[in-house]
């Protein structure tokens, strides 16, 4: 995990505690809202995720406008704006952690069948 951490700080410029708990989101959202088999499958795959997800607090909404925003599908990113991310920032973010899960699925996939991994 920390090595998807130092790519988000490198890429988005923002602290190590904001990239941790910006993926903590993304993932939290994920497994809430993914297919849970699927999700929990790439969650596996990814060092250390299951713990930064299990870290995460429960949600930063509030009121009215925050349950409506969750029941929208826009929790997450509200979430992630009260964080102190920008859109851009969240963009970055995003796509650094699916192409991060993407990496980590293959690689298992690779990994599990015996001499695959060095024909490609």
């Amino acid at each position: 995990m920390e090595e998807l951490i130092n790519r988000i700080c490198a890429k988005a410029g923002i602290s190590k505690d904001t990239a941790r708990e910006a993926v903590g989101i993304i993932l939290r959202f994920l497994h809430k809202d993914g297919p849970t088999e699927k999700v929990d499958q790439v969650i596996d795959a990814m060092p250390d995720a299951r713990a930064l997800l299990e870290g995460v607090e429960g949600g930063r909404r509030g009121g009215l406008l925050g349950d409506l925003a969750a029941m929208t599908g826009m929790g997450a990113l509200n979430e992630l704006t009260q964080a102190g991310l920008s859109m851009g920032e969240v963009q970055t973010v995003t796509k650094e952690v699916v192409a991060y899960a993407k990496d980590k699925v293959v690689e298992d996939i690779i990994d599990a069948i015996p001499g695959l991994s060095q024909a490609v």
